[in-house]
Parts: C-alpha cells; structure tokens; sequence
C-alpha cells in the first residue's frame, strides 16, 4: 500500500509541473497588452550587438524599440512572447511610426520606451534627449514585420487603426 502510494505522488508530479509551465506560458502571453494605447516617454539609445531577442541589433542604425523590463515575462528573454511578432505602434505629434521589439530596457519604467537613434529622430532632435508625453501601444506584426489589424469578432470592423 505504501509503495503504490509513493508511486502515485511520484508519477503525479511530473504531471503537476507540466500544468504549471503551461498555465506560466498563458500568462506571459497575456501580459503583453496588444492595441493598449499608453502614454508615457522616449529616449533613445545606440547599442550594438545582441538584443534582448538573441538577434543582432544596431540602434544607431536601425528602426527599433527597447521596452521596459516590466513587460518580459520568461527567465530567457529570447524565449519571450515580446519576441515573437511584437512591435510599438508609436505617435507624436501627428507622426506614427512602428518599430519592432528588439531589446529590453533595464533602467524604463513600464510607460517609458527606449527608442533606436533613427526611430526617436522621426519625432525629435536628438538634442532633446526625451520626449515627453509621447502615445504607443503594442501591436502584433507578420513575419515581414507588417502590423496585422485585429478585427472584432462580433462587428467584423478593425480594432486600434
């Protein structure tokens, strides 16, 4: 009777840990809040080399955006939902513009968005260093790095255009 119970606990645990991975997955996902406009700051940076994503980067060239640490989720940030199809939808001024996630940004607050040099100068001087009161959200792109419109299920019309 002992025996068999012990089995059971054992083979139960696996089990038990896959369902919790699963659920912790889930959650990641939903984190990210897709067509959520937010207000907040820009500044811009010019690293170079390997983004948070695992892919190579150079801000000081390059069309992207460092997001705050608050929005990843998993231990290894190339594993991260952010990464698998997530750009900034960004607006200043009458002028938007949308860049991928390419990087995270350790020092950013979660409204605060780290640009590329190229991406902050479509709004600003560099000399300005920040851009305050700046609108973005998250936004879901294809594979060419195209934002795909969500549509309403029930209406049928776009949503977050």
């Amino acid at each position: 009777m002992r025996i068999t119970r012990n089995l059971r606990i054992w083979a139960g645990a696996p089990l038990a840990a896959a369902a919790l991975i699963a659920l912790g997955a889930g959650t990641a996902s939903a984190a990210i809040p897709i067509n959520k406009p937010m207000t907040g700051k820009a500044t811009y940076y010019t690293d170079a080399g390997y983004g948070a994503c695992g892919t190579q980067i150079n801000a000081s060239t390059q069309l992207l955006v460092a997001v705050s640490h608050t929005w990843w989720t998993t231990a290894n940030p190339n594993n991260d939902p952010l990464c698998k199809g997530i750009a900034v939808k960004v607006t200043y001024q009458g002028r938007t513009i949308t860049v991928p996630v390419k990087d995270k940004c350790p020092s950013c607050d979660s409204t605060h968005i780290d640009l590329s040099q190229p991406a902050f100068a479509t709004f600003a001087p560099l000399g300005q260093g920040v851009i305050n009161g700046l609108s973005w959200q998250f936004v879901k792109t294809g594979l060419a790095g195209r934002t795909i419109p969500l549509t309403d299920p029930i209406t049928g019309s776009t949503i977050g255009r």
